[in-house]
Order: structure tokens, then sequence, then C-alpha cells
């Protein structure tokens, strides 16, 4: 519903469209995230990205995941996601294990999505 509501037009453009696909492993829950970015973009490698949220169980990982803060070495480089999402602001994140990262890191990607 949610894609066919961006196709017609019925969306905020300030917001993105946040799926969140649960199930336990083996379900094909990453395979549906890459058929719905080859719908979307029809290039999967250009418009999926993965990331792999057990790299950031701790504290301090925030920064590897959206980059520094102002004046921080390394700012003008971002993290993880907002490096690729720069390549293509239009793709389908997904957060694989996401139950594995930081609670902090749960706390911006809420921010993220609001």
């Amino acid at each position: 519903t949610a894609i066919r509501r961006k196709e017609n037009g019925w969306y905020d453009e300030e917001h993105p469209l946040v799926f969140l696909f649960l199930g336990s492993s083996g379900i094909g829950k990453t395979e549906l995230a890459k058929q719905t970015a080859k719908y979307i973009h029809k290039d999967v490698k250009k418009g999926f990205i993965r990331l792999d949220m057990s790299e950031f169980q701790e504290r301090h990982e925030v920064a590897k995941f959206i980059g520094s803060p102002p004046g921080y070495v390394g700012h003008e480089e971002g993290g993880q996601l907002t490096k690729r999402l720069r390549q293509c602001p239009n793709a389908v994140v997904l957060f694989d294990e996401v139950d594995k990262a930081h609670p902090d890191v749960l706390t911006i990607m809420l921010q993220l999505f609001d």
C-alpha cells in the first residue's frame, strides 16, 4: 500500500517510506527487501543497501553508523548509512540483525524515520 501511495503521489516528501519486516530466520525478509528495491529502482545493486547491525553493538559506534559530529575528525566522510544514502537517496535500506544493535543506534533510527 505504501508503494502504491508513493506512485500516486500521496506521500510526504519530508519523510521516508518505512517498512518493518519481522519474522524468524530464513523466511525471506532479505529477499522481500531486495525485490522491493528491484521494483522501485529496477536495479538492485544501486537501490539496495544492507547494513549488518551487529557491527553497532557498542554505544560509541553510533558515529560509525551516521558519521562524526561537526568538528570531529572524519566529519566530512559521513557514516556507513549516510555515505551510501548520498549515492542513492531513495534506496531500500535493510537493517539486518537489528536486535543486536546498541539501544542508542535504535534511538537514532527512530529519529531518522520520524
